[in-house]
């Protein structure tokens, strides 16, 4: 145990012990920031409001500015530690593989294993704990991706990383696959410098992205985003995107797996994170043969079970669709043609009709 104290005010050793508890605590590394940001992210999330680029994501514009201060969303903070944790599942099936089966349904490999918002926030709340043992009582509140927080801005400008063309934050020692989580106290600790950026010329990421929502170096479209529209968005996918987004069924790494910085990404440590109910290679058919039983008890703790069981065929109606034209995906659409959701009628007969057209 540290002889610190709040008498002692030896801010500099808290901030040191901090970062190595830290990583006690399973995140692979931690910064700290000061609760603002400069006029210029302001400035940038406004144009990015104004263009529409949000899409339905109405909190967006509903909590405005809020976002890019964080003093503002909790009163009284005066420091910001900001963690990343690893989550590539060890062992999981090959992402590349995967994506090139069109029987297969990709999703998202952070989706693979059970909510990471419980995980990170469990440990930043043992963080504080550890912290207010040592330094005394402290305010706080913990976060992660749940609140109006500019998370990347944030770890970016405490020297975590830097950002990348594809908006994410990378890291030269290991890449960009891993969650991001923040922890506000009301102790003045002293801030990291923030880190140069490494992306120079390479643009793979906005090469990659299968529906172009990458439309400019750090800007993202997210009305074209393969995310957004198997996660966020609630309605129909517009039909002119849908042959874009092939079988990913939930979320897309494309990006991630285009950048050269990611040949240094490790597995992440966290049982939570493992692979569960064979997602990482399951298939089309199988998946939608799902009763919503099915969905409820195996999405049950997954970051998936947010979407609910209507998007959930949406989108795999819509992987079905881009499949190959066989006996098992054709009947597996039938099947659904009377499905009581009308989303779901909808994009079952937009699937069926281009395999009809392909002669079954």
């Amino acid at each position: 145990m540290s002889d610190f104290s709040s008498q002692t005010s030896d801010y500099p050793e808290l901030a040191r012990q901090i970062k190595a508890w830290s990583q006690e605590l399973g995140f692979a590394e931690a910064r700290i920031t000061r609760p603002s940001l400069p006029v210029e992210a302001e400035q940038r999330l406004s144009a990015w409001l104004a263009a529409g680029f949000h899409g339905d994501m109405d909190y967006m514009p509903r909590h405005g500015l809020l976002r890019l201060r964080p003093a503002e969303l909790v009163p009284g903070t005066l420091s910001i530690v900001s963690v990343r944790m690893n989550y590539w599942p060890e062992g999981a099936a090959d992402a590349a593989a995967q994506l090139q089966d069109g029987e297969r349904a990709y999703v998202s490999r952070y989706a693979l294993g059970r909510d990471y918002h419980k995980v990170l926030r469990n440990r930043l709340q043992k963080l504080a704990e550890r912290v207010q043992a040592v330094a005394g009582p402290m305010g706080h509140r913990a976060f992660t991706d749940s609140a109006p927080v500019a998370e990347v801005s944030l770890a970016a400008q405490a020297g975590l990383g830097w950002r990348g063309k594809h908006t994410l934050l990378l890291t030269r020692e290991q890449g960009s696959l891993f969650f991001l989580g923040e922890l506000f106290t009301t102790l003045p600790l002293p801030a990291d410098p923030a880190q140069e950026e490494h992306c120079g010329r390479c643009t793979r990421c906005l090469d990659a992205c299968p529906t172009g929502a990458i439309v400019a170096p750090y800007q993202v479209d997210a009305r074209r985003c393969i995310s957004y529209l198997t996660i966020e968005l609630f309605g129909a996918i517009p039909e002119g995107l849908r042959p874009l987004i092939g079988n990913r069924v939930y979320g897309c790494d494309d990006c991630q797996l285009a950048c050269p910085w990611n040949r240094f990404a490790v597995s992440g440590a966290e049982a939570d994170f493992a692979v569960r109910h064979g997602l990482d290679r399951a298939t089309l058919v199988e998946l939608f043969a799902w009763r919503e039983t099915d969905f409820t008890a195996r999405m049950a703790g997954s970051p998936i079970y947010r979407i609910g069981y209507e998007r959930w065929l949406r989108n795999l109606a819509v992987g079905l669709g881009n499949a190959p034209t066989t006996e098992s995906v054709v009947a597996a659409l039938r099947a659904r043609l009377d499905d009581p959701s009308a989303l779901v009628r909808e994009h079952v007969a937009w699937a069926l009709a281009r395999h009809v057209a392909d002669g079954h």
